[in-house]
């Protein structure tokens, strides 16, 4: 009684701290957190001793969520999960996904640096970002930034190319030419337990100081609540090296400077009720981000100090689903979501912009959604999902248009198994209709999209798969695209992406004492982009130009391969990823960019991991390296050439046993050599970096 009591109060303590923000003024955007930070640690104490030595036994995450029927799933996913994802040198989503192959990163620096994600060089805005199996919305860019989503209370990570190819799902997650699927932890308990507690705490050279925690309390016998908070600091300061080119492209300066421009302080806290019922499960959840970071700016014409460039967000969101199966044959699911999403832009140099200079933007979303499926026999199911979505947008903007989108999207597929032959076949359709208040509005769109997938096990065995896929896709343009003051043009036309793709899968298992097995996936690819849109900065982050190429072709070849040898109390697992790209521009025949390839698109780039462990001790070594390319510019030519990057991390872990507790503790050392390289042209990364992670597990 005493532990659930104390656990109850420091709850409370923690939602009037961390949900109620010491400052929400609309025009300041200096955000103070020094109440929340001694809080903080208040919290953190009070949830030690509150402690009790009788009551505890070993943690364990066990999932309580009913287990899915078998979809029979017909392309594999990349996948991240568990103890993997604490193991990789990674301080946010973004960091783990250079870990999968066919993907490309926009990293624009440092901690508070906005963060992307591009898959198979199609374009950031046609990648799904899935919560919690919810998908995380940007009506105003189409852009999510991951730097936003931290790893500690994820449970796996999973990217698809195509689709997820299974048909009990929403609608939207048919419509994305790849998908991110982000699970968060569900609480277990282990015997009788009925609470547990993970604290954390991160710290690094780039003066980070980053605690976070995790509650989980069982409720009954069949309901459960959890609860994390962290909170994240850092002034963002970090040497990297500046060189400048003449046009032949000979080096004219060449030196080491500090970024000044990159600090962060933001918030997150979520909070979710669990349940299973009877043939089927419920969870609600609530989600929250709040940050004040300075904005990167690019380091040109010997400029190396802070632009004077602000961003605030501050980003809520709630959402639920229930899931049940009504009859023996017949299963059904409802999600719902509401999304709040303010912004508050400001440049302190104004005299160097004809841009406003203190902007503010307000995105509201309502999404509900339908799922239904029947099994017509045990290899024969079908579906029908039906979604709906609004968005709206409002900004501060001289003669802004405030557009509002309402989105309806119908989606009906069938999976059919036939012996060693699997068979997916799906149909979507897309209505837009759209308001706004001023100006012109772009027109109505209605496209049906299909898609289908195939796969075969040619030997008698199941080691070796066959697959293929073809996916149309329809994407339509955002609001900074159709309605940005200066830049929007209501009659851009809309993009469409046509998949072809055809690979192979083999997982083999031995006996043998030492070589325990192996994975192997190699998928070829073409894809065909029509009406190609491209955003990318001018001058500061957070403004957009776009660019419609056209017509791109994407052909490239993803490889993935893992193992696992074990020498007794030594278990190696080395993991590698390799991909190669020709994705080119055959927009126009006249221009002289015409065939070359798109910026920031490297032919070849892959990864290395090899994860040790040793009894309570486990090191990790992983490998990273982008090929060469060309940057923002359109033609391949040695002025926009940009050398190859690759960076080495390293770090080792301890676990220690303390009675009945965990202790773990984590050194890192990121980009072991000190490498000076560009992800994004002119927006350095940091060199070398340390970092200590310390894991108590209650």
């Amino acid at each position: 009684m005493q532990l659930q009591l104390c656990h109850v109060i420091v709850f409370l303590i923690s939602i009037s701290v961390i949900i109620i923000p010491n400052e929400l003024m609309v025009t300041n955007y200096t955000l103070r957190y020094n109440k929340a930070f001694i809080t903080m640690f208040v919290v953190m104490a009070q949830l030690f001793f509150c402690q009790s030595k009788d009551t505890i036994k070993e943690h364990m995450i066990i999932p309580v969520s009913i287990q899915k029927k078998n979809f029979k799933e017909i392309l594999p996913a990349q996948m991240l999960s568990g103890e993997q994802l604490e193991r990789l040198n990674s301080q946010s989503v973004a960091d783990a996904l250079r870990y999968f192959a066919g993907i490309q990163i926009k990293d624009y620096g440092g901690i508070g640096g906005l963060k992307t994600v591009n898959i198979r060089s199609m374009g950031s805005q046609h990648v799904g970002v899935f919560y919690d199996g919810i998908q995380i919305g940007n009506a105003q860019n189409g852009v999510v930034d991951l730097g936003r989503y931290s790893l500690d209370d994820l449970e796996e990570i999973s990217l698809y190319n195509g689709q997820k190819s299974e048909i009990f799902q929403p609608a939207k997650d048919f419509g994305s030419s790849g998908s991110i699927y982000l699970q968060p932890k569900t609480p277990g308990f282990k015997g009788n337990r009925k609470t547990n507690l993970v604290l954390k705490f991160k710290n690094s050279s780039i003066d980070l100081f980053n605690p976070s925690f995790r509650l989980e309390q069982k409720i009954s016998g069949k309901i459960s609540a959890s609860f994390s908070s962290e909170f994240l600091q850092s002034d963002g300061i970090y040497k990297f090296r500046y060189k400048k080119k003449y046009p032949d492209g000979e080096i004219a300066n060449d030196t080491i400077a500090r970024r000044f421009d990159s600090d962060i302080t933001s918030k997150r806290f979520e909070t979710s009720l669990h349940s299973d019922i009877k043939d089927g499960s419920w969870t609600v959840r609530g989600y929250g981000y709040l940050s004040d970071r300075g904005i990167p700016a690019a380091i040109v014409n010997n400029r190396f100090g802070g632009r004077g460039q602000r961003l605030r967000d501050n980003s809520y969101f709630v959402q639920g689903s229930i899931r049940k199966k009504l009859f023996p044959k017949f299963e059904t699911q409802l999600k719902a979501k509401f999304a709040y999403d303010y912004t508050f832009y400001a440049d302190t140099l104004s005299t160097e912009t004809t841009y406003p200079v203190r902007n503010t933007y307000i995105q509201r979303e309502v999404y509900i959604s339908s799922s239904n499926l029947y099994s017509i026999t045990s290899n024969w199911d079908v579906s029908g999902s039906i979604d709906f979505q609004y968005n709206n947008l409002d900004a501060d903007l001289v003669n802004f248009s405030y557009p509002t989108r309402y989105t309806s999207l119908a989606a009906f597929a069938t999976t059919y198994q036939w012996g060693r032959f699997k068979f997916l076949g799906s149909v979507l359709g897309t209505f837009v209709h759209e308001n706004v208040e001023k100006n012109s509005k772009s027109p109505d769109k209605t496209e049906w999209t299909p898609s289908a997938f195939l796969s075969y096990q040619p030997l008698g065995s199941k080691d070796l798969t066959i697959r293929a896929f073809y996916k149309r896709i329809f994407r339509m343009p955002t609001f900074n695209d159709l309605y940005y003051t200066v830049i929007g043009n209501v009659a851009l036309k809309p993009e469409f992406t046509n998949q072809y793709n055809l690979g192979f899968t083999y997982e083999k298992t031995f006996k043998n004492p030492v070589f325990k097995g192996i994975y192997a996936k190699i998928d070829g690819y073409f894809n065909k982009v029509e009406n190609k849109i491209i955003a990318a900065p001018t001058g500061n982050l957070f403004r957009w130009m776009m660019l419609n190429l056209g017509s791109v072709e994407i052909l490239g070849t993803d490889i993935h391969v893992q193992t696992q040898l074990d020498f007794g109390d030594v278990i190696l697992r080395p993991q590698l990823n390799y991909t190669y790209q020709r994705a080119r521009d055959f927009s126009d025949r006249s221009e002289s960019y015409f065939g070359d390839q798109i910026p920031y698109t490297p032919w070849h780039s892959g990864n290395f991991t090899m994860m040790t462990d040793y009894k309570d001790w486990s090191f990790n070594y992983s490998f990273v390296y982008i090929g060469e390319r060309y940057d923002g510019q359109q033609n391949n030519i040695q002025y926009n050439y940009i050398q190859p990057w690759y960076t080495h991390d390293l770090s080792v872990q301890k676990k220690i046993k303390w009675n009945t507790h965990e202790f773990k503790a984590s050194l890192e050392v990121n980009n072991i050599f000190n490498q000076y390289y560009d992800v994004v042209l002119n927006y350095p990364m940091p060199g070398r970096t340390f970092k200590l992670i310390v894991n108590f597990t209650l």
